[in-house]
């Protein structure tokens, strides 16, 4: 599935005065472990200027303000760590 995370993020400038903003994290869902332990995660890969970054989120995480989900692909593994180096279409599973 193709996701979008949104995070908090405090900044601080030069001054010492801190911001906060949302930084979104958009990706595909390789994985996600420990089921509905604390310790839950999920593994979101995207690729930006054809380098693949990956982002390793604790679900249980404070400063997570949202998960949204944008699409769901039919994949045939649970844990679809080929997309890392395939080039494949998935097919988007129709609503």
């Amino acid at each position: 599935m193709l996701v979008r995370v949104h995070q908090k993020i405090v900044d601080t400038n030069s001054k010492g005065e801190e911001k906060e903003r949302v930084q979104v994290f958009q990706g595909m869902v390789l994985a996600r472990k420990h089921g509905r332990e604390n310790s839950a995660t999920i593994t979101v890969r995207k690729v930006s200027g054809n380098i693949g970054v990956e982002k390793i989120f604790p679900l249980n995480m404070p400063s997570i303000e949202k998960i949204e989900l944008v699409r769901t692909y039919r994949i045939k593994q649970a844990k679809p760590y080929y997309l890392r180096t395939t080039k494949k279409r998935l097919a988007e599973i129709k609503e």
